[in-house]
């Protein structure tokens, strides 16, 4: 799940990583993860940690990347047409977990939904959440197979659906937990990673789970990014159909056929279309002129005459840019922009047409809210509520559907903001005259975490193997079953001012995150869960 991170670092540190060369052979001949972070502070981490993070990025990269790929061939993405327990691709993903963490040495157990798999013994002393299931991914817009990891056709990245939400940490994981095992690192209790298998869809099944399941005391969701996440924006959406309407008295006016966009519900959409009919010469050369201010790639098809005026039709496709939609702003949005090229024309009434004016009046291409009525309002720490349209969509009767995405931080209750969400509706249909019904409208909670043990911990572990200096928590824009766990916070994969690729057509982790991430991941679990 994911983002918009409002960042608490300065800029200077921000845009500072470790070099290359630090991942390089040292001369010992071993891999080393942390030559220059060993000579600006050896008292961040224990000796222990270090030695076993160096252990664990030696001797276990390419075992952890070959698991890696082997866990992306495994298509885990939710379907309606068939039940979980009987989805083969989720069957045979859990079945190679149990045996991958029966090889490792490490403790496994089924529980059909959840698996766990712990190092160690006794009470448990560290929970660590991550999920096994991923987004849908467009073949056509990758280079290679998306459900393969692909380390060819960009040197340095791993690409894969699934590379950095979240398989990716989920080898690390288990990799790092190996370490701990083979240096026979002693822990004041047991280390349990938990693999849910439906995050990306459907919280129900894993609180279900937790009601008879006993956590950890302490958390770590490695969902997410660094240095180490305490708030989360709640996840919130409100569906809204446009009715049809009678368009006999305007039938002169340009009409719109259908229009949609979207792959799935948190992902800012890449693609649009619509198909229209009756433009003058002058109305496209005007939506050509806005479309080509909006930068976005796009094609305009002329087609035969229809049925309706026997007027000649043009299908209007465009291309934004995928983004996670708890990170709108790395994103370009092409509902909003496409919806942005069809104002200004006086169209016919239409279910189709009535959700464009109502995108254009209501939405516009920001994504802030700031012309929703009066829903805008931002937190001094988690930043400002993004509302982002996703998917639109003809259903069975035909009637025009709108999703949009909300990401809410602390400041507003949830009824004051169902209640300004409704009055907006009310409003825009007292101003247009048209219609717009509310299907649903859900609105989360946000997390905030308070004065959590480990995270201390956390930070220097951050600190010690990067060049970012004294680093702060940080609040995110994303959902992570972080929310259903006591004491948890986030702690990577994804490093601060970089765009985050999960849940786009382009996801990938590059080889020297993952390996800092398997050398972060080792340290902290020593330093938090060691006996020290």
């Amino acid at each position: 799940m994911r983002l918009f991170r409002h960042c608490f670092l300065t800029l200077a540190a921000c845009l500072v990583f470790l070099p290359f060369d630090a991942l390089a052979n040292n001369a010992s001949g071993h891999l080393s993860v942390t030559n220059k972070a060993q000579v600006k502070n050896k008292s961040l981490i224990s000796k222990q940690a270090q030695q076993t993070a160096d252990f664990a990025v030696d001797q276990y990269t390419l075992a952890a990347k070959n698991a890696l790929a082997e866990m992306i061939a495994f298509k885990t993405v939710a379907r309606e047409d068939i039940a979980y327990q009987d989805n083969p691709e989720f069957t045979g993903f859990r079945q190679w977990l149990v045996k991958k963490a029966r090889v490792l040495g490490l403790n496994v157990s089924d529980q059909g939904h959840v698996l766990l798999v712990s190092v160690g013994s006794g009470k448990k002393a560290l929970g660590l959440i991550t999920h096994g299931d991923v987004q849908p991914a467009n073949p056509s817009k990758w280079q290679q197979s998306p459900f393969t990891l692909d380390d060819q056709s960009e040197p340095g990245k791993w690409l894969g659906r699934g590379t950095e939400d979240d398989k990716g940490p989920i080898a690390a994981a288990l990799y790092a937990m190996k370490a701990l095992k083979e240096k026979q690192i002693p822990l004041t209790g047991k280390i349990e990673l938990i693999i849910y298998m439906a995050e990306e869809s459907d919280w129900e099944p894993l609180q279900a789970f937790l009601k008879t399941y006993d956590p950890a005391p302490i958390n770590i969701a490695l969902d997410s990014e660094y240095p180490v996440v305490i708030a989360e924006k709640a996840w919130g959406h409100i569906i809204t159909r446009f009715p049809q309407a009678n368009p006999a008295t305007e039938s002169h006016k340009p009409f719109i056929h259908h229009f949609k966009g979207g792959a799935f519900r948190s992902q800012i959409p890449e693609d649009a279309i619509v198909e229209v009919s009756g433009l003058s010469n002058a109305q496209l050369a005007g939506i050509r002129s806005r479309l080509d201010a909006s930068k976005l790639t796009y094609t305009i098809t002329q087609l035969a005459a229809t049925t309706v005026n026997a007027q000649t039709t043009q299908l209007i496709s465009v291309k934004g840019k995928a983004a996670h939609s708890s990170k709108p702003e790395y994103g370009v949005n092409a509902i909003s922009h496409l919806a942005n090229a069809l104002a200004r024309i006086p169209w016919q009434p239409s279910s189709a047409a009535n959700a464009v004016r109502f995108l254009n009046d209501q939405v516009g291409i920001g994504i802030h809210a700031r012309k929703f009525g009066d829903i805008a309002y931002a937190h001094d720490f988690m930043g400002p509520m993004t509302l982002s349209p996703t998917m639109v969509y003809q259903n069975d009767d035909q009637i025009t559907e709108l999703f949009i995405n909300l990401r809410r931080p602390l400041g507003k209750s949830s009824d004051t903001l169902k209640q300004q969400i409704s009055d907006a509706y009310q409003q825009w249909q007292q101003n247009s005259h048209l219609k717009a019904e509310i299907k649903e409208i859900y609105i989360g909670e946000p997390l905030m975490v308070q004065n959590a043990p480990h995270v201390p911990t956390l930070l220097n572990v951050f600190d010690h193997f990067t060049d970012i200096s004294n680093p702060k928590p940080i609040a995110i824009g994303g959902s992570t079953n972080a929310k259903l766990f006591p004491n948890a916070v986030s702690f990577g994969p994804s490093m601060p001012n970089t765009e985050y690729t999960g849940h786009s057509e382009h996801e990938f982790i590059t080889e020297q995150q993952f390996r800092l991430t398997l050398a972060m991941y080792t340290a902290m679990m020593v330093d938090i869960a060691g006996n020290k």
